[in-house]
C-alpha cells in the first residue's frame, strides 16, 4: 500500500498502477491497469514491469487523468486504454 498521496504503486490484487495528480492543486487519486501500459508502451516485452513503464510514461497518464477530470470524471479516476494515445 502507498505511504502517502505522491508516491505511484503497483496493487497486485488489480493489477494496476495506483497514483495522485494535481488538478487544481488537490491530488486526484487514479489507476491505469498494468495489460494498457503494456500494450501501449511494451507489446513486445510482456514481463517487463508495470511500474516502471508508469514512471516512464507519467506526464502523459497525469495528463490523460486531466482530460478525464475536465470532463465530469471523478475520484478515482481509471484510465482505460481509449483514454491513452498509442506512441507511433
Amino acid at each position: 500500500m502507498a505511504a502517502n498521496k505522491t508516491s505511484a504503486y503497483l496493487h497486485a490484487d488489480s493489477g494496476a498502477v495506483r497514483f495522485w495528480v494535481r488538478v487544481n492543486e488537490l491530488p486526484v487519486g487514479a489507476s491505469v491497469p498494468s495489460h494498457v501500459l503494456r500494450y501501449l508502451y511494451q507489446p513486445e516485452r510482456p514481463d517487463i514491469d508495470a511500474l516502471a513503464l508508469y514512471l516512464a510514461h507519467a506526464e502523459a497518464l497525469a495528463e490523460a487523468v486531466r482530460r478525464r477530470v475536465a470532463g465530469g470524471s471523478i475520484e478515482p479516476v481509471m484510465l482505460r486504454q481509449g483514454d491513452l494515445d498509442k506512441p507511433t
